[in-house]
């Protein structure tokens, strides 16, 4: 039985471990902060340096035809 009550009081306290970080993370908008500061700086660093075709150049002609539905 000991060894029982000895497993159940180590899964609370992970339990309530893992409830205190979230709480924090949570409570002091953390999640949102490494977004804002940290992820988004990155994300505009990377894809606002990517090389991209310019759609508007690109002839009608080498559209592909809506209208042609044939399988």
């Amino acid at each position: 039985m000991s060894k029982i009550l000895k497993f159940i009081f180590k899964l609370f306290r992970i339990a309530a471990l893992i409830y205190g970080i979230l709480f924090a993370v949570f409570y002091f908008d953390l999640d949102g902060k490494f977004l804002y500061y940290i992820w988004e700086p990155l994300m505009i660093k990377r894809f606002d340096n990517m090389k991209r075709p310019d759609a508007t150049a690109m002839p009608y002609s080498m559209k592909e035809s809506v209208e042609d539905t044939s399988f």
